[in-house]
């Protein structure tokens, strides 16, 4: 370049080899600022050693200048640092560690502050109250301090009216305050001059007021008991309001079992613990009011477990004491739930004072135990004693108290003369005895009397029966006696008549059977008799003679054939005589009686036994014939059989002429049942009955005989009618062939006609077209003639002239046969003096 500025053209050099570049480190390194709280404090460092890379910067606080120093944590990576309280007092450091663009670290270096950091200046940087404008309510101060470490700041609370009078309030220097009845309606501020803990001050600050204050709700703030907790203690309470003005406040007090359960006891001042609050808890409800009637939440307070006072024998009086009278000690305990306490009752004939008394279980001579339980009944031993009772009052848990001891005021009083028990003995038979107990002091010539009671309850006095024992007359007999007791005293005091149960009716011996004897045979048919013997005794023979109703029989039959051991009454059989049954046989018999007195008493039944009944000799008795006495009737032999059990027995039915001993047999008929037929007529049918025993041993036969059996009606009217003309004519049928083979009524039958008179019989077979009548047979009544029956065939009838001329006819009812055989028999009769006997053959 020329001086004149011109320039000419730029020539470049280059170095044979790079600039190479120092180590990082620092040329220079300090610090500036103000060394107090609150300070900014600025680090500034000169750097060499290429391009600077993130160098590393450290703040550090020292107690010493020579110590290692504590890390800030806010402090790194920063070159300014604003001093907090937490320096105050300390030495501040500021340490960079040098770092180039490509990572190399240079030698960190440091640089120490000056002097030790100062505290700043105390103030406040905020201030106000905390909490709500209400009556007992707690109001806080929050501020914000600063300045160093706050000391002992200072605080006032300041009350304004509504018209702006501001007036402090005494004694409020706290952080906080409490709102009082004081506080309402007005409002309510706070200053506060803030002061260093080394007594420097700041600016006084004064909060924003708070208000008007209101009344808060009715509030018991504190609650406590006053008084022991023990029986018989007088517990009351103290309890601090808050809430306005105050008002009726009110309370309660309870008793707490040990389930939860509250028992409400009174609403008094105070509360008088009793044995009932023993070993439970007492709680007080306490209920705040405000003036205008507002109430605030109860506030309640429970004590600890009432303990029960030490026992003590209040009081020990024995009243009047009365032989047999149950003596009650009165008696007043305190001290806890009672437990058993000791009991001691005395005799004593003396009557004991003080020391003595105490003394009483010491002394030995004329003093008795009686008892050892809480009350006495005084016996006969204790009239005329006194009584005295020891008593060592206990509690449950077995804690005793001082003894005490009482004596009765006058001795045992005896009791007035009694006498219970009454009763009357009989001794023996006849004599009776009375007695009683007696009660009432000691028993003197007490007084007996006898009475006697009639059935119409009427009760007299039995004159010179005055002793303990009677004897009975026959006065006495059919009434009932009392015995009469009246108690008389030692001392000649007199009681009252007691008279005792009436006895059971006085009666004489019972009527007694001596044995029970049976007459007659245990055989049926026999009658057996009972007869009674009667004990030779004289008192028994007057008995029987004098006072004898009646004697009454039952007899009995075993119940199984064979057995004597059970027996069964017989129904209406009360006699003395019995006959015996066809059931009875097997059996054994028992006969009871029973004598019966006129007092209407019973004896013990007497009994007679047979061995078993045996059968009788068989019988038949009552035997007789029904039947309506006609020849078409159905006749019956009935009969009553006696001698065991029946077997087969024997009847044979027979006729017997009007006038003539002899009997007919009738062949054939042995049934209980017969059937008359016209062979019968003019006859009495006689059945002989032979009574057979079931093991063949037969009785005497007896018979039974009917009237003369007569002609049915409707029959003899028809007999007589033909009888009087004197000749009649029946048709008939004829059986040819009379094989016995043959079937009757079948086959070969034939018309005839039978035609008699007075002197002949004749059969004419009638004629026909191509032939003349007939006469088969012809006869007159001369013997051997008869008419013969055959009793299978009630239509059938034989005619028989001789023996060689006969002939066998039918006719279609027993009606005609009937009326054909009697009409012929009559007409037979009555022309010849041929005996009937001839003309009743029956053909079998």
């Amino acid at each position: 370049m020329t001086p004149d500025g011109e320039s000419g053209e730029p020539v470049y050099a280059v170095s044979e080899r790079a600039v190479e570049t120092l180590p990082p480190s620092l040329n220079f390194l300090s610090i500036t600022g103000d060394y107090a709280e609150g300070g900014m404090l600025t680090a500034s460092y000169g750097y060499i050693g290429g391009h600077e890379g993130k160098s590393v910067y450290n703040w550090y606080l020292h107690e010493a200048e020579t110590d290692s120093g504590t890390l800030i944590p806010e402090g790194s990576g920063v070159l300014q640092y604003r001093i907090t309280r937490d320096a105050i007092g300390k030495f501040i450091s500021f340490q960079c560690v040098p770092v180039r663009d490509d990572g190399i670290v240079g030698e960190p270096r440091t640089c120490m502050g000056q002097e030790r950091v100062r505290p700043g200046s105390p103030r406040l940087l905020s201030l106000q109250i905390i909490g709500i404008a209400v009556e007992g309510t707690q109001l806080s101060v929050n501020k914000k301090y600063w300045g160093g470490e706050e000391g002992d700041s200072v605080f006032r609370w300041f009350r304004t009216s509504s018209d702006g009078t501001q007036s402090e309030i005494r004694d409020a220097t706290a952080m906080s305050y409490e709102l009082s009845i004081d506080d309402i309606g007005f409002f309510i501020s706070v200053s506060c001059e803030p002061v260093r803990s080394d007594w420097a001050r700041g600016p006084i600050v004064v909060s924003e007021q708070i208000g008007p204050i209101i009344p808060g709700p009715p509030t018991c703030q504190s609650l406590e008991f006053l008084g022991s907790m023990m029986e018989g203690q007088r517990l009351s309470f103290v309890a601090s309001y808050s809430g306005g003005e105050r008002g009726n406040c009110f309370h309660e007090w309870f008793r707490v079992r040990s389930d939860g359960v509250r028992d409400k006891l009174s609403a008094n001042e105070f509360l008088d613990l009793t044995l009932e609050d023993v070993g439970k808890c007492i709680e007080l409800v306490y209920t705040p009011m405000r003036k205008d009637g507002v109430t605030g939440n109860p506030r309640s307070i429970k004590s600890h477990v009432i303990a029960p006072a030490d026992p003590v024998g209040l009081e020990l009086v024995i009243t009047n004491c009365f032989e047999d009278k149950e003596v009650i000690p009165q008696k007043t305990y305190f001290g806890g739930r009672e437990g058993v306490g000791e009991y001691i009752w005395y005799r004593t004939k003396d009557k004991l004072h003080g020391s003595a008394l105490i003394d009483i279980s010491n002394d030995c001579e004329d003093v008795l135990i009686c008892s050892k339980t809480f009350t006495y009944t005084p016996s006969l031993e204790d009239v005329g004693s006194y009584l005295a009772l020891y008593w060592l009052p206990t509690r449950a848990d077995g804690k005793c108290g001082k003894p005490l001891v009482a004596i009765s005021n006058s001795p045992v009083n005896p009791a007035l003369p009694v006498v219970s028990f009454v009763q009357v003995k009989e001794l023996h038979s006849g004599v009776y005895s009375g007695e009683g107990i007696y009660f009432g002091g000691y028993e003197g010539a007490s007084l007996f009397s006898w009475y006697r009671e009639t059935s119409d309850g009427t009760i007299s006095l039995i004159n010179g029966a005055n002793s303990i024992t009677y004897a009975v007359t026959d006065l006495d007999y059919n009434c009932r006696l009392l015995f009469g007791y009246t108690p008389v005293r030692s001392d000649s005091v007199v009681g009252e008549l007691k008279l005792s149960e009436s006895t059971d009716i006085i009666l004489p011996e019972l009527p007694i059977v001596e044995m029970l004897a049976l007459t007659g045979k245990g055989i049926e048919g026999d009658v057996l008799t009972a007869v009674e013997v009667i004990p030779k005794s004289a008192m028994q023979q007057l008995v029987w003679s004098k006072y004898k109703k009646d004697v009454k029989y039952q007899w009995f039959c075993s119940s199984v054939v064979g057995d004597r051991d059970s027996f069964e009454p017989l129904p209406s059989q009360h006699s003395c005589s019995y006959k015996v049954r066809l059931e009875d046989i097997g059996r054994c018999l028992r006969c009871e009686c029973i004598v019966t007195d006129v007092f209407g008493r019973s004896s013990e039944p007497a009994y007679a036994e047979t061995a078993a009944v045996l059968p009788g000799i068989p019988r038949i008795d009552k035997v007789e014939i029904e039947g309506r006495g006609f020849h078409t009737n159905l006749y019956a032999v009935r009969g009553i059989y006696s001698g065991g059990k029946e077997g087969k027995s024997r009847i044979q039915w027979l006729r017997s002429m009007v006038g003539s001993p002899d009997l007919i047999s009738i062949p054939g008929e042995t049934g209980r049942m017969y059937e008359a037929n016209v062979d019968d007529v003019g006859y009495r049918l006689v059945a002989i009955y032979t009574p057979v025993r079931e093991d063949g041993v037969e009785g005497q036969p007896v018979s039974a005989s009917t009237e003369p059996i007569a002609v049915e009606p409707d029959v003899l009217k028809e007999v007589k009618q033909k009888l009087e003309l004197g000749s009649v004519k029946f048709e008939a049928l004829c059986d040819k062939d009379r094989s016995p083979k043959k079937v009757p009524g079948e086959g070969s039958l034939e018309r005839r006609i039978l035609e008699v008179n007075r002197k002949r019989v004749k059969v004419v077979k009638p004629g026909s077209k191509t032939s003349f009548p007939t006469t088969e047979i012809r006869g007159s009544y001369a013997p051997p003639f008869h008419v013969e029956l055959f009793r299978n065939d009630q239509h059938r009838l034989r005619i028989v002239v001789d023996s060689e001329n006969e002939v066998d006819l039918m006719v279609h009812s027993r009606h005609m046969r009937d009326v054909i055989v009697l009409v012929i028999r009559g007409l037979a009769q009555r022309f010849n003096s041929t005996s009937l006997n001839s003309l009743l053959k029956i053909e079998t």
